[in-house]
């Protein structure tokens, strides 16, 4: 009887080795021939699966970027009901502070970079930015009429700030220009901007 062959085990074994090179090396040192050695396949298989880089860096971005979004899902889903604690969550979530999101980070900026001039990776990052934008103003309004928030603020620029700080954090974070507990406090600084505390 024929071996079964799973094609997207195969695909994400593929994506798992571009993200390791990504991750050290930078995006533009990854070629279909490192990603095979990296995956420990042949040359073929890659070329049988992506036939180009582009393909394959799309696959991969798809891959990290799910992994991600269910980490934030679950992050957000632990924060109960508190609209302060649930956006803490989801904001930490996206800082390199833990094991998961220290590893994922460096892929993911070097995905960001590439994305200034690639539109196909660019496309999803803007959809994805503008839904987080959404869900934050959405709980800061929630937070405002249940006088959890300051009437004062406006939830929308309130949100894009929010995903301002916590991009700039990451980049100085990855470069060691703060420490995790720093970047904390910053953002609790920020947070406390908008909530009433205590």
């Amino acid at each position: 009887m024929p071996k079964q062959v799973d094609h997207q085990a195969r695909r994400e074994l593929i994506a798992e080795a571009v993200c390791r090179l990504a991750g050290t090396q930078g995006l533009d040192a990854v070629s279909l021939r490192q990603v095979a050695v990296e995956a420990g396949v042949s040359m073929g298989m890659v070329q049988h699966y992506f036939t180009t880089k582009d393909d394959m860096l799309l696959f991969a971005f798809h891959t990290v970027s799910e992994r991600v979004e269910r980490r934030i899902r679950g992050a957000v889903a632990r924060g109960g009901q508190d609209a302060r604690t649930v956006l803490r969550s989801l904001l930490v979530e996206m800082l390199p502070v833990g094991k998961a999101s220290r590893a994922e980070a460096p892929v993911w900026a070097a995905f960001l970079a590439r994305a200034i001039v690639e539109p196909r990776l660019a496309a999803p990052l803007r959809e994805g930015g503008k839904g987080m934008s959404t869900f934050i103003a959405d709980h800061l309004r929630a937070a405002q009429e249940s006088g959890c928030a300051r009437a004062e603020i406006d939830p929308a620029p309130e949100a894009l700030t929010l995903l301002a700080l916590v991009d700039g954090l990451m980049s100085h974070l990855l470069l060691g220009q703060v420490d995790a507990r720093t970047a904390l406090a910053v953002l609790d600084h920020n947070l406390d901007r908008i909530f009433f505390t205590g």
